[in-house]
């Protein structure tokens, strides 16, 4: 999981990534962490993107959700 800069306007966004799941599942999972970190988003491929540097509030929801995220890029 990292913050990138890029999309439109060359905006920050964090992208997670090394997710094994299914569409349904990358679907329920942008869901709950949009409705919890408040911030907007989307699902590409099979990467998820959150609008802003959201990396701390992601790694923590992530955690609570039963994965066991990394930061990436330092």
């Amino acid at each position: 999981m990292q913050p990138t800069r890029g999309g439109k306007g060359g905006k920050t966004v964090t992208v997670i990534s090394g997710l094994d799941l299914d569409p349904a599942g990358f679907k329920s999972l942008l869901k709950k962490l949009k409705t919890r970190i408040g911030s907007g988003g989307t699902v590409k491929e099979e990467l998820i993107e959150l609008q802003g540097d959201q990396v701390d509030l992601a790694l923590e929801l992530l955690s609570k959700e039963g994965y066991r995220p990394k930061r990436a890029g330092g």
